[in-house]
């Protein structure tokens, strides 16, 4: 399948409502939660007033012409958080694209795009079960911290 990644465009950054919520881990055999679920301040701090920070940062995945995916980071107080000067990640992609190489890609180009802006390091929380805890692993994230139900990561981008 082919596929474009480039910088996510201003009018775009309302999209990442939409990304927050695919992002969101669903347990084989449990319910989705409501859309509304993104309002609830946790996370809200992922997308709320996105572009306004100079550590805000995103690229999006694009097949014939339409947005099916995104990565994007900011210094934040997420699950994620390391510290304040580690930008959190936050990916997601529409279900029908998952498994075709895309978010790997999308990967490495925001870890190249944060190394180039000269950050040194990139964290992410992500539930044990998840099966995108496999692609972190791939494209370098080290477990740093868990819990019983999550993993806190860091990519060292040096």
């Amino acid at each position: 399948m082919e596929y474009t990644i480039r910088k996510t465009q201003k009018h775009e950054y309302p999209l990442l409502d939409n990304f927050l919520y695919e992002a969101i881990f669903i347990p084989e055999g449990i319910e989705p939660p409501p859309k509304t679920i993104i309002t609830s301040p946790e996370l809200q701090v992922y997308v709320e007033r996105f572009g306004k920070s100079k550590d805000d940062m995103g690229l999006v995945a694009e097949v014939g012409g339409k947005i099916v995916g995104a990565v994007w980071v900011r210094i934040m107080n997420d699950y994620g958080h390391i510290d304040n000067e580690t930008p959190s990640l936050a990916i997601s992609l529409y279900k029908e694209y998952r498994g075709l190489g895309i978010g790997t890609a999308m990967m490495m180009e925001i870890l190249a795009l944060l190394k180039s802006h000269g950050y040194k390091q990139v964290s992410l929380s992500v539930q044990k079960a998840n099966y995108a805890a496999k692609l972190y692993l791939k494209v370098g994230f080290e477990i740093v911290r868990e819990n019983e139900e999550e993993y806190i990561m860091v990519n060292y981008l040096s």
